[in-house]
């Protein structure tokens, strides 16, 4: 019998039982790393979005847009 897990199961099942290190190194690992972590980051950040109170949603927006701005973007190839 094989077993489907959508995207963000596998995520969720991957780092379950990680402890505060092991969930740092993981996010450490996936900056600045290789595209195939991006959709992990993304899981986790929708994990503590959910969780979030508006305010904090607004900061956290307030800051990605504030950093945006320093920012340019590189050539698509």
């Amino acid at each position: 019998m094989s077993i489907l897990l959508d995207l963000r199961q596998a995520v969720i099942h991957k780092v379950h039982n990680q402890d505060e290190e092991q969930l740092r190194s993981m996010i450490e690992g996936s900056v600045d790393g290789p595209e195939a972590a991006l959709p992990g980051l993304g899981v986790m950040f929708e994990m503590m979005w959910k969780d979030m109170n508006p305010s904090a949603q607004n900061d956290l927006v307030t800051s990605l847009h504030d950093h945006l701005k320093t920012v340019t973007p590189g050539k698509l190839v």
